[in-house]
């Protein structure tokens, strides 16, 4: 789509070019003209590497002073032409020939889309105000008076994205992207059509400072509190913030902050946003039924038509009606009641973060695990409810049961929680082999109040038929799909399957759900309810008062009977017996993807056994790089190849995946080939080379946790897990001091 996009824009613009490049594009075609390819390369690299055209961004611990030093002598030696900087001023994306059109776009998978596409201004200077910010936020509101809510009520559309990006320096895009339902595609007209009924309600209306004011104090906060990320992705998302035109001493604030109102900037930028100035894609197996044109590179089947004159001056006319005219169903969002008013955190610093929670309630029914962030100091926490029962996974159907109950509570709470989206608290239910979770995470100043939200849609769950509908022919679209999704993402699911005692593949559930009615959702969920354990961990800017009164509310609420210990589901891997040698082959149902995809997978034993655990993860770390260098850099097997361990419920191993052109029987032997080379250049290895890979392996177990996420995730894995290894992995997992090469 992206590429159709390019094809389907003006040449006269960098946007126009093919952006991923292949061995065609790159050694034949050029060959064919007489281009001497590195010469080529040269002279580009000559035209346009200027250290006047670029940003360095260095991270570290070491001082300034220090890090200064290594900049001078690593990056003195770039050239400076002073060139001037590449701009696109007046170029336009489209050309007029590129607007005012309708392309249908046949897909691979099931899909229905519909893509609005408009030239837009490229606002970097705007940095201050973010124009195209305030109208993305409006145009893809999904509370009540929102464009989606409003298209939900008709049963067109499931979802709705909206945005403004530069696309380079001079040019700027606007688009809006909808999810049709079935219905949704017979009547895409009249959803374009409400589209530029909302933009109307905009231009009509003068832009709202309430609105920015509310944008801006969630802006502020989301900055003031953003979670650490990895060191490569903060050095390469900076250096390509400092491209823009933003003062030196904002860098890091003023990609985020808004900190002036600008309505001629939000009208201008709405101006944009007009009949005469888009075009859309309709994607779709469907319909129109003949796509006769095919993309170069990719081969997308699509068809191009100019917007027919009656639907055109429709359009014109919509924009330019009266507001009486307009639907009573849209009208601008109210301020959001979850923007976060108590920010304040109790710090208290501790010598040692604590790495196990506390089991502060351990009744019959419950048990709550606590534990205080005791080492990022944020206003924010991590809830995490797992509601343990028997029959959710029991049979395929009552897993694909479960799943629609889940997608119908998300359904009916989607205009609710997507203020509390916006400003930074989410939630999440996900059905698993023991029961189904709930995750509320977030500044936890109104936690309880959309936890409590979500505890009263599942236990009074209205399932109305039209909605049933849509949700279910989205749930088996989705299930069709996973067939056509790529080979190597296959593989690893149905690895899962194969390995768990009781888990369900996608045919399985397909089979069932496609006679799944709405009287066998409601007969169902209140048996999930009536009888459970429930498990709850909260961790985070949050006291122990806190945790025992959200154990209240899951208790209060749903009100279920106790579930016996006897009786709660058990998470088990299928053990192999030594020595056995299991193959699974699957076709694939896509006749256009010519690639295979080898999972090859050694069991190693129990994943509780720590000293067997550490082992795999030293061998795991040994092979990354020699695998990767021999199957796909050397022999060129493919182009996705990796390894590493892989831990499943209750086992724990080693993969060799490989997605290729070749044959798996021809993957196998390559791979059983490079494990017998290794074998015997770890015979051969020193034992200074064996301490260099232990010592790499115990700094990366002893890295410290990065944000309040991640150390969340790590306790409730081993909560959900009842593993209760808090420390498993965290301290020196083996005396590597006792190991040497010939012991491995």
């Amino acid at each position: 789509m992206f590429q159709l996009n390019r094809e389907l824009s003006s040449d006269k613009h960098p946007y126009h070019n093919f952006a991923t490049g292949s061995y065609q594009t790159l050694h034949d075609e050029p060959l064919s003209k007489g281009i001497k390819i590195r010469d080529a390369f040269i002279n580009f690299y000559k035209e346009h590497y200027s250290a006047n055209r670029m940003k360095l961004v260095v991270l570290g611990r070491e001082s300034l002073d220090e890090l200064q030093e290594w900049v001078e002598e690593f990056f003195t030696a770039v050239p400076d032409q002073n060139l001037p900087k590449l701009r696109w001023d007046g170029v336009p994306v489209y050309g007029e020939e590129d607007l005012g059109i309708e392309v249908f776009v046949k897909p691979v998978m099931q899909k229905r889309q519909l893509d609005l596409h408009f030239p837009y201004p490229d606002e970097e200077d705007l940095w201050q105000s973010k124009p195209g910010r305030y109208i993305a936020h409006l145009v893809g509101h999904e509370g009540p008076g929102s464009l989606l809510a409003y298209l939900k009520a008709k049963g067109w559309v499931n979802d709705l994205s909206a945005g403004a990006a530069p696309l380079c320096p001079g040019t700027g895009h606007f688009s809006c992207s909808l999810t049709l339902t079935e219905d949704g595609l017979n009547h895409y007209r009249e959803v374009v059509k409400a589209f530029f009924q909302y933009i109307a309600l905009l231009k009509d209306t003068p832009p709202q400072e309430w609105v920015v004011d509310e944008m801006a104090k969630l802006c502020e906060v989301e900055f003031k509190f953003r979670q650490q990320s990895p060191a490569s992705r903060t050095t390469s998302g900076l250096s390509g913030v400092m491209q823009q035109p933003l003062p030196r001493e904002q860098i890091l604030s003023g990609q985020y902050l808004i900190t002036k109102f600008d309505p001629k900037a939000i009208s201008r930028g709405l101006a944009e946003l007009r009949p005469d100035n888009f075009r859309y894609n309709v994607v779709s197996k469907e319909y129109p039924g003949d796509w006769p044109l095919k993309e170069k590179w990719y081969g997308t089947e699509y068809k191009v038509e100019k917007i027919p004159t009656d639907f055109m001056k429709e359009l014109e006319s919509t924009v330019s009606a009266p507001a009486s005219s307009r639907p009573t169903e849209l009208y601008l969002p109210g301020k959001n009641e979850f923007v976060p008013q108590r920010l304040d955190v109790e710090k208290k610093e501790v010598e040692i973060p604590a790495t196990v929670p506390k089991l502060i309630r351990n009744h019959e029914n419950s048990r709550t695990w606590f534990k205080k962030d005791d080492q990022f100091w944020v206003p924010k926490a991590n809830v995490h409810v797992c509601l343990r029962s028997p029959i959710s996974n029991v049979t395929p159907l009552a897993s694909i049961l479960t799943y629609m109950y889940k997608e119908l509570i998300d359904d009916s709470l989607n205009e609710y929680s997507y203020d509390a989206e916006i400003a930074g608290l989410r939630y999440a239910l996900s059905p698993h082999t023991s029961g189904l979770d709930i995750q509320v995470s977030g500044y936890n100043d109104k936690m309880s109040v959309l936890l409590e939200k979500v505890l009263l849609g599942m236990r009074d769950l209205e399932i109305k038929e039209d909605r049933f509908e849509i949700v279910k022919e989205s749930l088996l679209r989705g299930l069709r799909n996973f067939e056509y999704t790529e080979p190597f993402r296959q593989s690893s699911t149905y690895t899962r399957w194969l390995m768990s005692e009781r888990g369900w593949a996608q045919f399985e559930l397909l089979e069932e759900l496609e006679s799944v009615t709405p009287a066998d959702v409601r007969a169902f969920y209140p048996q999930i309810l009536r009888q459970m354990h429930i498990e709850i961990l909260v961790h985070g800017n949050m006291h122990k008062e806190d945790a025992l009164h959200i154990t209240e509310l899951v208790e209060r609420t749903l009100q279920p009977r106790r579930l016996p210990a006897s009786q709660w589901p058990t998470k088990r891997s299928m053990l192999l017996p030594p020595g056995s040698d299991y193959r699974w082959e699957h076709t694939l149902k896509n006749p256009d993807n010519i690639n295979h995809c080898i999972e090859y997978i050694i069991m190693i034993g129990q994943n509780q056994d720590r000293a067997q655990r550490a082992r795999l993860l030293l061998m795991s770390q040994m092979l990354d790089e020699p695998c990767f260098n021999t199957l796909r850099t050397q022999e060129q097997l493919g182009y996705i190849v990796g390894s590493g361990m892989m831990v499943m419920n209750t086992v724990q191993g080693f993969r060799i995946l490989i997605q290729s052109e070749k044959d798996c029987a021809f993957l196998e032997k390559r791979i059983d080939n490079f494990l017998v080379a290794f074998d015997k250049e770890l015979e051969e290895m020193s034992e200074d080379d064996f301490d260099k890979h232990k010592i790499g392996l115990i700094n990366k177990r002893l890295e410290k946790l990065k944000n309040l996420s991640e150390e969340s995730g790590r306790l409730w894995h081993h909560v959900s897990s009842e593993a209760f290894d808090f420390d498993l992995g965290k301290l020196t997992p083996f005396p590597h001091h006792l190991l040497t090469a010939n012991q491995f």
